[in-house]
């Protein structure tokens, strides 16, 4: 049971994002808060349906049941997944999250493909094939997160002593930014963005992505001639790059 194993994850623009794995016990945990929550609802919903019609429901309720139970156990995760950043109920209540491999929030189509995978996970037996399938992948991941892409990591880790020390390097080569202009960051700003680079890796993965977010749209418009949607680290890695390379 790989509980703390971690993974590094290269986003597209060059930067190595590390990331905690989420192992069986944290995922177990909230695959069970999640079903709780589930039969809840459709207790819930079977019991309107129910109760005004005497304990008889006709065809229609019947039918409201049907496919409410349907949109419940195949909705329910795809709903949650993609709007509220890959936690379900279940899954914020665990400290996890899923994400794709490029450590960004998963879509429509993601959340999809790993949840309809979800029906082979749970054969033979009650999520047989998708335990064997996380204790045995690098990344942890069951049959769903193979097809879709995608990863569950933790969020509540703090890391050990080691990573709370840790200075991450600046990875972005002086080739990519000898283009940009980052004459109007002023070194207040410049020290703000290495202090968030030297001491992300303390941080935990939404406090991270937050702070990183909220930074690049503090300097965005100083910034001329760098690349439109690129991850936040790798435009506050480019900018130091870019002023280290010039007088």
């Amino acid at each position: 049971m790989h509980l703390d194993e971690r993974v590094a994850i290269a986003t597209p623009e060059g930067i190595t994002i590390e990331l905690v794995l989420a192992g069986l016990g944290s995922r177990f945990l909230a695959c069970m808060l999640d079903t709780l929550i589930q039969v809840l609802a459709i207790i819930a919903l079977s019991l309107t349906v129910i109760v005004p019609t005497g304990g008889d429901p006709s065809g229609v309720g019947i039918a409201i049941v049907s496919i409410g139970t349907f949109l419940m156990f195949f909705g329910y995760d795809i709903a949650f997944e993609t709007l509220n950043h890959g936690r379900t109920p279940g899954k914020m209540a665990a400290g996890i999250r899923v994400i794709d491999l490029g450590g960004n929030p998963i879509g429509f189509v993601q959340s999809s493909v790993r949840n309809l995978l979800r029906i082979a996970d749970f054969l033979p037996v009650f999520y047989m094939v998708g335990s064997v399938s996380i204790i045995v992948t690098g990344r942890d991941q069951r049959l769903g997160d193979l097809a879709a892409g995608t990863v569950v990591m933790r969020e509540k880790f703090t890391g050990d002593k080691s990573t709370r020390h840790m200075i991450a390097p600046v990875t972005v080569p002086v080739a990519q930014v000898t283009a940009w202009d980052v004459s109007a960051i002023d070194p207040e700003e410049l020290r703000l963005i290495r202090h968030f680079l030297e001491r992300r890796l303390a941080m935990p993965w939404p406090v991270r992505t937050y702070f990183g977010v909220e930074i690049v749209q503090r300097i965005w418009p100083k910034v001329v001639g760098a690349p439109n949607q690129v991850h936040p680290e790798y435009l506050l890695e480019g900018i130091v790059v870019a002023k280290q390379s010039r007088p």
